[in-house]
């Protein structure tokens, strides 16, 4: 199968914790980061995963939000890297970020808030994603 979804890390399933309807998947990437993926116990039964089954985190460009500095937040998802890449268009960029843990993530995100934060290759900045928009593929 081939997606339009620019993020696809290879790894595999580090821990599953179940609750009533959803589950919370850890994926240990091939590049050394954790993922955590929320989806349904069904999605769970239907992939057929388990701890050590090889499997994808699958984040679309827009799913990945660019922050600097300490910040306290929900999301589950916020990996330390630095901005290689910022590849702008008249009204979006494409912000790529290679994580400490050694995977590229792409965000896109405004020209505005490129501005505002001043993003540009060098400046070590989070690449944060919700466990929501974590998807999973085998």
């Amino acid at each position: 199968m081939n997606i339009s979804a620019r993020n696809q890390l290879k790894g595999k399933v580090a821990s599953i914790q179940e609750g009533a309807v959803n589950a919370i998947v850890t994926l240990k990437t091939d590049g050394g980061n954790n993922f955590t993926s929320t989806i349904s116990k069904e999605a769970v039964k239907e992939l057929g995963l388990a701890p050590g089954k090889e499997a994808m985190a699958v984040i679309k460009a827009t799913e990945v939000m660019i922050g600097l500095g300490e910040m306290k937040l929900s999301a589950r998802n916020q990996l330390a890297g630095e901005i290689v890449n910022v590849q702008e268009g008249p009204v979006n960029a494409i912000v790529t970020v290679k994580t400490d843990g050694g995977n590229t993530l792409c965000s896109t995100i405004s020209i505005a808030a490129i501005k505002e934060l001043g993003l540009a290759p060098g400046i070590k900045a989070k690449a944060v994603i919700k466990s929501t928009s974590v998807m999973i593929a085998v």
